[in-house]
């Protein structure tokens, strides 16, 4: 299975990615800490959202996938020291250009995304 700290992390992003362009809860649940909190710049308007906060809006919304956008989400980079992480993301959806600054940590065992800082650059 996945053995590196880097290939169990890179697991849980793209298990974010799917959750996003598919608009699957479960995904999106099992990627994050129930307690992470989003925070970001759309266009100069704050964002800040709980996670449940977050998947009530996914929900709510057509997902990626229904909309037939082409998805282009990637890894830019990756840090991690210990049981702590970082990974920069681009996730253009939507018709934003997003880039993620996305947290990780061991929980129980398992990494999981506790914080995620985006924001919307033209």
């Amino acid at each position: 299975m996945y053995k590196t700290k880097a290939e169990k992390i890179s697991r849980v992003i793209a298990n974010y990615f799917e959750g996003i362009y598919k608009g699957d809860l479960e995904q999106l649940r099992q990627s994050f800490h129930s307690q992470a909190y989003l925070y970001g710049d759309i266009k100069g308007a704050e964002y800040l959202k709980s996670l449940d906060d977050y998947l009530d809006g996914v929900a709510k919304r057509k997902s990626p996938a229904e909309l037939e956008e082409e998805n282009r989400m990637q890894i830019l980079s990756l840090e991690i020291l210990g049981d702590v992480a970082l990974a920069k993301l681009h996730v253009p959806i939507f018709g934003f250009n997003y880039y993620d600054y996305v947290s990780f940590a061991v929980v129980d065992g398992d990494w999981k995304i506790v914080n995620k800082v985006f924001t919307h650059v033209e």
